[in-house]
């Protein structure tokens, strides 16, 4: 979506809005589908907490790519326009975001191997939160320093943090499945 954004494609943009929409629905189902399963299966697993602290916390992942897509197509309704320096920064922030997704990715894939490996994933992931971190501070500072209107300033700069506060989800999600490695 934001790969359509800095391209002006207002038609893919509202498509994959959509999207979005559609598979953040699905995680909430899904959300209330785990949630259903731990309350049947009662005190047999002693860890449940644990499953249900990941399963909220991914769901609000869902929730903040939810909130940057809407921004992004208020931004394409309004034909708003952003500097071209300000674009690549949220195409780098938002690939940045998307690598560390892939981090905590491979570190639940890593929950049937047992926790070395899953200690190794999770700092994977909180390397990759810290590059988030420096590409969000130094855009933060860069949109600031742009001479544009203050409503398309102030919403580029909800976009901006809300990919920020995803990786900060995503590695407490990391820290979550390091929480069910030593359960498992």
């Amino acid at each position: 979506m934001i790969d359509a954004f800095v391209a002006n494609d207002g038609g893919s943009v509202i498509r994959l809005h959509e999207e979005i929409q559609r598979l953040s629905d699905e995680v909430m189902d899904s959300k209330r589908a785990v949630t259903q399963e731990l309350v049947e299966i009662g005190a047999i697993l002693f860890n449940r907490e644990d499953f249900l602290r990941f399963t909220y916390t991914a769901s609000e992942i869902a929730e903040l790519y939810k909130g940057v897509s809407f921004r992004v197509l208020a931004m394409v309704e309004r034909k708003w326009e952003l500097p071209q320096t300000i674009k690549r920064g949220i195409v780098e922030l938002s690939e940045a975001v998307f690598n560390a997704v892939i981090k905590l990715r491979e570190a639940m894939l890593t929950l049937s191997y047992g926790s070395p490996q899953i200690s190794e994933k999770a700092r994977d992931v909180e390397v990759a939160e810290k590059q988030v971190d420096n590409l969000y501070r130094s855009l933060e500072i860069s949109l600031l320093e742009q001479n544009i209107n203050l409503s398309i300033m102030l919403l580029a700069r909800d976009i901006i943090q809300l990919l920020e506060d995803t990786a900060d989800k995503i590695e407490d999600a990391s820290d979550a499945v390091r929480i069910l490695a030593l359960a498992i």
